[in-house]
């Protein structure tokens, strides 16, 4: 099946590692371009182009996302996917946005943890999620995880999508719509520091906006695999630390992907963290340890690397 690519943009990237021309391909589904997704997947086939054979290869695929990409990989149309650990459940589980769909797949192993960013000018008269009532928001593509993460907080606030102007874009789309003032505020739901929150506050003064602390805890009380994470004030020079929603993110494969050639990519990856880190800053937060308890099994070829 090719189909459900037609409306996904492939992007082949040229890597610094030669790739043997008989090497078969291997595709992973990441993202938009503004987003953390689609670089790490460009970390991750550079590292397999390098260690996990000559016969292998890998390119990194422009996707609509970590909602998407479970159905890609479960449909063929790519090999990995990058996806949180809570769709990771939903996909396997057949519940969530795969509702009476339960896919056949495992995972491969932890990745860095992605944070909701909610971004406003700094000047922004927006200082709490209850703000966002009426405001235009960029929300992020259609397939992408932001909307599954407004989709659990909105009833906490009384709110739905029709409370809002939301506005489908890529990550450095919305943001960018953030700085020309077109949007009142762009959400992301990415490692940091994002790309397109980079950009934007390079030209624009910006601040995170906050969530009442009980909404807070009964949005965690909800939803077991999301977490808090701390944003540092340094990471895109804003005014204050930030607390943020966040989940896990992890590679997830098919279940009859060959054992051999899954504990080859785990080599390939996991191996190499510093190398990884070196070339992208958020694989220096991925915990290698996180293998034991992701929200799906492991593939077994996984499972035999990490048992090493």
């Amino acid at each position: 099946m090719r189909n459900l690519l037609k409306t996904v943009c492939l992007a082949a990237v040229v890597s610094s590692v030669s790739v043997a021309a008989n090497a078969e391909e291997y595709r992973i589904g990441t993202a938009s371009v503004g987003g953390a997704f689609f670089p790490v997947g460009q970390s991750i086939s550079n590292l397999v182009n390098k260690y996990a054979g000559d016969d292998l290869s890998m390119v990194p695929i422009v996707t609509q996302g970590s909602v998407q990409n479970p159905r890609l990989v479960a449909a063929g149309e790519v090999e990995l996917g990058i996806t949180s650990a809570n769709l990771a459940a939903d996909a396997v589980n057949g519940t969530g946005p795969y509702k009476d769909d339960p896919m056949e797949l495992k995972a491969l192993g932890p990745l860095h943890p992605s944070v909701l960013h909610m971004v406003v000018p700094a000047n922004s008269d927006i200082k709490s999620f209850a703000d966002l009532r009426g405001k235009r928001i960029a929300v992020g593509p259609a397939g992408g995880g932001t909307l599954g993460f407004l989709n659990n907080i909105m009833p906490v606030y009384d709110m739905t999508l029709d409370d809002i102007t939301p506005s489908f874009l890529s990550y450095g789309d919305g943001f960018s719509q953030l700085s020309d003032g077109n949007v009142d505020a762009a959400l992301a739901l990415s490692g940091y520091p994002a790309a397109a929150v980079m950009q934007a506050g390079a030209s624009t003064d910006l601040r995170m906006i906050t969530m009442d602390p009980d909404k807070l805890a009964t949005i965690l009380e909800q939803n077991p695999a999301y977490s808090t994470f701390q944003i540092p004030t340094d990471v895109y020079d804003m005014p204050e630390e930030a607390t943020v929603l966040g989940v896990t993110n992890m590679l997830v494969v098919r279940s009859d992907m060959s054992a051999d050639v899954a504990e080859r990519i785990a080599s390939a990856i996991y191996d190499h963290l510093d190398e990884f880190a070196a070339e992208n800053a958020n694989a220096a937060q991925i915990d290698k340890a996180r293998a034991a308890s992701l929200a799906i099994d492991l593939h077994e070829g996984a499972a035999a690397y990490f048992a090493q």
